[in-house]
């Protein structure tokens, strides 16, 4: 019997790791539906949905709050840019001030390959060395000194 109640001890000890789920199970999925969309303002690659960092749990209580209040997800979207700006959002709206997130790959991309086309463009072979008649002069005796065996 001890062991009975000592397993359910265990048991419940397990459970408080759980993510805490509302009472209403639909409710539940729409808050993680929305928290999917949302980022991770700690973690930065998981959604609010992914992440158990202590700031993605609050955020996700608030959802879940203010979807009980009756806010539909476009306020609580709305709600969540204004506190923590465009960056909240894992698809940020196109406009001028997310233009960089939209483009910069895409630049960097162009930039890599015109500084490759570049860097080849500047290699060129080596021009052949202009001597001077004394340096020709000097080369010619050398190399009639090593094809004569005598004058080694």
């Amino acid at each position: 019997m001890l062991l009975v109640v000592a397993l359910a001890g265990a048991q419940n000890a397990w459970a408080k790791e759980a993510a805490p789920a509302a009472e209403d199970p639909v409710l539940e999925s729409r808050v993680m539906a929305l928290a999917a969309e949302l980022r991770c303002l700690v973690c930065q690659n998981q959604s609010l949905a992914d992440s158990n960092a202590p700031l993605a749990v609050d955020l996700r209580n608030q959802v879940r709050e203010k979807m009980r209040q009756g806010m539909s997800e476009a306020e609580i979207v709305e709600f969540m840019v204004a506190r923590y700006g465009d960056f909240v959002l894992f698809r940020p709206p196109f406009k001028l001030a997310t233009m960089l997130l939209w483009f910069g790959p895409l630049i960097l991309l162009v930039a890599g390959i015109a500084a490759l086309f570049y860097r080849l463009s500047r290699r060129r072979a080596p021009a052949e060395a202009e001597l001077t008649e004394a340096e020709r002069a000097r080369a010619a005796e050398l190399l009639r000194a090593a094809d004569d065996p005598e004058r080694r």
